[in-house]
């Protein structure tokens, strides 16, 4: 089984965002602890099997269009331990707060789901290509490496603690991890690390960031858009009601 994790250890040496944690951030810590300690609870009582739905495999995806895992995968972490989801949620915390403090949570978090799915797609394209389809990938390490590529790209000047003993700037931090990240993709895939994930979270994320698209406000895009498709609904059911009328009063016009 592949397990998304980030293996990497590192500390701020400054909070541009003080001691307080934002919403976007404070609800992801939650919600990932919150349902690992649900699938910890479980897969140590003999019900792990039921949370194999919401891991990201290829082939459930790909035969059985179970689109939601490229989502749910991301809120799993490892139940076998802490290490997994400590790094992940420490990495979330100490990067996380800066970046939706310049962005704000709606934009905070359409870059953070970005980077989580389109690491799951990469997933399931080159497993599709060229691995096993039947391969399990679970962790928010996609959205993690997403936003160390973020955090670097803003703050590329300031320090961080590599492995907690190096200080070094963060665009060289995020240049270290992403070269280990692409060339762990060649070796082996035994260590039980979705590196293919931590790659493609930073591709998406970078793409992403260029493209322009994160000064678009998604989620209010996407309200927009299924309030419209509601309104639109309605007069099409207005439009067969009314027809419907007409039909039956042009059939009475004719009854004595």
């Amino acid at each position: 089984m592949s397990y998304g994790s980030y293996g990497g250890r590192y500390v701020r040496s400054g909070f541009a965002t003080g001691g307080a944690v934002p919403q976007g951030v404070k609800w992801l810590l939650i919600i990932n602890t919150a349902l690992f300690v649900v699938y910890y609870l479980a897969a140590h009582s003999g019900f792990h099997s039921y949370f194999f739905p919401f891991w990201l495999t290829p082939r459930w995806v790909v035969e059985g269009f179970a689109v939601w895992q490229l989502f749910t995968y991301m809120f799993l972490h490892d139940p076998g331990g802490f290490t997994h989801i400590l790094f992940n949620m420490l990495a979330l915390w100490m990067f996380g707060k800066d970046l939706e403090a310049v962005w704000g949570t709606k934009r905070f978090l359409q870059y953070y789901f970005v980077c989580g799915i389109g690491a799951g797609l990469c997933v399931v394209v080159l497993n599709l290509l060229f691995g096993s389809l039947d391969s399990r990938t679970i962790g928010a390490s996609g959205a993690i490496y997403g936003l160390l590529l973020a955090f670097g790209m803003l703050f590329p000047d300031t320090t961080v603690l590599f492995s907690f003993l190096f200080p070094i700037k963060a665009k060289y931090f995020v240049m270290i991890i992403g070269a280990i990240a692409f060339l762990s993709t060649f070796g082996s895939t035994g260590d039980g690390v979705s590196h293919i994930a931590h790659l493609g979270g930073m591709i998406w994320g970078y793409a992403y960031l260029k493209s322009g698209y994160l000064k678009v406000d998604m989620f209010g895009a996407i309200g927009r858009r299924y309030q419209q498709w509601k309104i639109d609904r309605a007069k099409r059911k207005f439009q067969v009601y009314l027809r419907k009328r007409e039909s039956e009063s042009d059939r009475n016009r004719w009854v004595h």
